[in-house]
């Protein structure tokens, strides 16, 4: 796609929603990453559940030490891996206090080395939480970022590399959000509300497959 065409793409984007948000609940940057890494293979809405009463009891890594393993799992037994989530917690709760000062590491390269947290969840909180212009590819942005036609690549690596290059820089800084949240209500994976999209027609599937069948 047109580099002219995409910075429109975005435009409209941000002209629809100027700050748009994560819609996972949390307090402080600790709390930010326990719920992004809760939400591997789960809906926000369904880790939001989970943590409306765990982050009363949790605010920092000592909190989640002392509360424990066994306690952890039962207020996140609603959640897909909870087994493999609370112990992942916990480990990186303890690194945290013995060798970050309980602080939320800033750069890619030690988030990823904290046990449960790859390179996705890495990026998702370094934007969120160091409004750094970082790009996470999930299920929505894959989805989203190739339907529109913005990447033509089908693995998520690929992906990401091509909208890291891609996408202008003034909107890297939101492009993750935009895209899961378009993804989310608009551009769904079975059935996309094209005749409600504000960018279908700068949309590649739109024109090429939808556009004679959508009153």
């Amino acid at each position: 796609m047109d580099k002219t065409v995409i910075d429109q793409i975005f435009q409209r984007f941000s002209k629809q929603n100027p700050t748009p948000k994560t819609e996972l609940n949390y307090t402080n940057h600790y709390t930010l990453l326990v719920a992004v890494m809760l939400s591997a293979q789960t809906t926000d809405i369904g880790v939001n559940k989970a943590t409306k009463i765990l982050f009363k009891l949790i605010q920092t890594p000592e909190d989640m030490v002392k509360l424990g393993e066994d306690k952890l799992r039962k207020h996140i037994k609603t959640i897909g891996l909870c087994n493999t989530k609370s112990k992942n917690i916990i480990n990186t709760s303890k690194i945290l206090i013995e060798n970050y000062n309980s602080q939320i590491p800033s750069t890619l390269e030690d988030l990823i080395h904290l046990p449960g947290i790859g390179t996705k969840t890495a990026r998702v909180i370094l934007n969120t939480a160091f409004n750094q212009p970082e790009i996470a590819v999930d299920t929505h942005v894959l989805r989203t970022s190739t339907r529109i036609g913005i990447s033509n690549k089908k693995s998520t690596a690929s992906v990401e590399r091509d909208l890291n290059q891609i996408i202008p820089t003034p909107w890297k800084k939101h492009a993750h959000h935009w895209l899961v949240l378009h993804g989310r209500y608009i551009c769904k994976a079975r059935s996309p509300l094209c005749n409600k999209c504000f960018i279908s027609d700068l949309c590649d599937y739109f024109q090429n497959h939808r556009k004679k069948n959508i009153p």
